[in-house]
């Protein structure tokens, strides 16, 4: 997965420039006709998509129930005080004005314009439209008026289906399908657009982000992970309850929560749609915060007989960071030092400077002077650089998978050959399997590692023993659709690149066991899938693999929380010999992915074994 950070800035940095020519995330509508004079609910209509798109209307009536003065997005919203029996249209809508909001919450207005349907992060992106009314024409008629009640949203009123399937013959799209709000949770949260929502003693079950923005669950058992996060299991079973908040008020009033805490009391405000995550509660009334005391986790020390392997996505670690300490301090103290670390996502010499530096020594030994610092062990590495702007990530960056490994306890087997673009083999030699270049990469010119990172493989001995380590990072997920999509099921282009990725990584570890069935081989690093999905499935085909993580009671399953969902992307896989040894043990160590103050996105993994 890319980092919610820079997959967030540069999507920001989209809508900054399309803001400017919006007519470029309008869906395509016919010109605007003779003005109707029509209420909320008649324009919000049965379906997704409004009966009046591309019409003008004239005196639509409402009250004031929340102004966006900031962003893109400036407008506000109203709805009818007056509403119709039919639960399927929304009795609320937004009022788009570009510019600064003239009007006050309470004011009771008519607005005259036209209805538009409006796609967050335009239409390439899948998502649902939002309903508007663009180029207005507002008439206060008097101020200080009671807003409508907000609609109470709870474990009772969502569904437990998430949503219906979408219209083949539209390209699995559910927008022209009548709206079944007591059905569908999806068609349940389109039925409130635009309208006021509350919700009360909502759980914290995604940090609040750098971005103003956190998301609560409405159904407080609804899959609960053992720390109080939303556990995602499976593409069948999504967790109907999620909601994300943001606020209508001051950044500097927003919560500052982690996972696990509760927004107790009312938090309230117009139900919106916005790209980075569908609806979402946009707040003039927020919860109290009541802190969970959630903390970090702190793995076991391994025993002497024990190698400890761990994996780690250090998020685009460069020496201009100034994260080095706290990275440091995580390894030694909350992963008490494991012998070989698994790095993803370290930066060459320079970070995102496009300027053809590929080396990444000063930021791989800044690192492990941290860690000395810290009292850890002063670890040796091995990686490969590689070719200039080739392996993805963010431009210039040059991200790549590095070993750490402490040389007091375990020793790496150098054998020349190994570069960028040449691939490594596998020998018999012995009766025993070798790699024919110590650090290697696997198939480096196939099309399946295009603009992405190359897997890393490398020989350790401990105690005597080989183990044969492969780091790696998978294509990111980027560009599939999101989970409130108009298409449904979702299409997940993405992983097309993975399954290649998962078939040759895959390969390879057979080749290994093909020479030397009992061999150790460990397959770790950011796989950017589930452990139930397809990639994982194809890693572990043939028996030749198998995700670790799985020996966890399924509560503790993941690596990662986002929009809501605790999932799992960082995976350690095992060959035969280690996990029929049964005496492995297997940690996702929870330091980052709860936190507001994470200095990364992934959460590590540790496993301990006895080759």
């Amino acid at each position: 997965m890319p980092s919610k950070k820079s997959a967030r800035l540069a999507a920001l940095t989209v809508a900054a420039v399309c803001s400017a020519a919006t007519a470029t995330q309008i869906v395509a509508l016919p010109m605007p006709a003779q003005a109707d004079t029509v209420a909320i609910h008649d324009i919000q209509g049965t379906t997704r998509i409004s009966p009046y798109a591309g019409k003008a209307v004239t005196g639509v009536a409402g009250i004031v129930t929340g102004v966006r003065t900031y962003g893109s997005s400036r407008g506000f919203w109203i709805q009818d005080p007056n509403p119709d029996a039919d639960p399927a249209t929304s009795e609320g809508v937004f009022v788009f004005t570009s510019s600064l909001p003239k009007v006050a919450v309470g004011d009771s207005v008519t607005v005259t314009g036209t209805v538009s349907e409006f796609v967050p992060g335009g239409t390439s992106t899948g998502n649902q439209s939002v309903t508007e009314i663009t180029k207005p024409t507002v008439t206060v008629l008097s101020s200080g008026n009671a807003v409508p009640a907000a609609t109470v949203v709870n474990a009772k009123s969502v569904p437990a289906a998430y949503t219906p399937a979408g219209d083949t013959a539209a390209s699995n799209s559910v927008n022209a399908l009548p709206l079944r709000p007591a059905t569908y949770a999806l068609d349940h949260y389109e039925s409130l657009e635009g309208m006021n929502v509350q919700v009360a003693d909502a759980r914290v079950v995604t940090a609040t982000d750098p971005y103003t923005e956190l998301w609560v669950t409405v159904k407080p058992r609804e899959n609960t992970t053992r720390r109080g996060g939303t556990l995602y299991g499976s593409y069948a079973s999504q967790n109907t309850g999620r909601l994300q908040i943001q606020s209508l008020g001051a950044t500097a009033d927003f919560p500052v929560a982690n996972v696990g805490d509760t927004l107790t009391g009312t938090t309230a405000g117009p139900l919106d749609y916005n790209q980075f995550g569908g609806y979402t509660l946009v707040a003039n009334q927020l919860g109290t915060l009541k802190s969970g005391g959630l903390e970090r986790e702190t793995t076991q020390k391994q025993k002497k007989g024990e190698l400890a392997v761990a994996t780690y996505n250090v998020e685009n670690l460069d020496p201009s960071d100034a994260t080095f300490e706290e990275h440091a301090s995580a390894i030694v103290n909350n992963l008490k030092s494991p012998d070989i670390v698994s790095l993803e996502e370290i930066q060459d010499n320079n970070g995102a400077t496009d300027d053809g530096t590929v080396a990444a020594d000063v930021t791989v030994n800044k690192l492990i002077d941290a860690i000395v610092a810290a009292g850890g062990p002063k670890y040796d590495w091995r990686s490969i650089d590689p070719v200039n702007d080739t392996d993805g990530g963010q431009p210039g960056g040059n991200i790549r998978q590095v070993f750490l490994f402490n040389p007091e306890r375990v020793s790496f087997t150098d054998r020349a050959g190994g570069d960028a673009t040449t691939a490594v083999g596998v020998t018999k030699v012995h009766g025993k399997a070798q790699l024919t270049a110590s650090p290697g990469r696997i198939d480096p010119a196939n099309t399946a590692w295009a603009t992405s990172r190359k897997p890393l493989a490398g020989e350790f001995v401990f105690r005597g023993r080989t183990v044969f380590v492969v780091a790696n990072h998978f294509n990111s997920k980027g560009g599939d659709q999101g989970l409130t999509s108009q298409y449904q099921p979702v299409a997940r282009s993405s992983e097309t690149q993975r399954h290649q990725q998962a078939t040759l990584v895959n390969a390879f570890v057979k080749d290994i066991l093909d020479v030397q069935k009992n061999a150790d081989v460990v397959a770790l690093g950011d796989i950017n899938d589930f452990e139930f999905s397809g990639t994982a499935q194809i890693l572990e085909s043939d028996g030749a693999l198998w995700s670790a993580i799985k020996s966890l009671p399924r509560s503790e399953r993941y690596s990662y929380d986002y929009q809501g969902n605790q999932q799992v992307l960082d995976q350690i896989l095992v060959s035969p010999s280690i996990r029929r040894g049964c005496d492995f043990e297997y940690d996702s160590v929870h330091i980052n992915s709860e936190f507001h103050d994470q200095i990364s996105d992934h959460d590590p993994q540790v496993l301990r074994f006895q080759p």
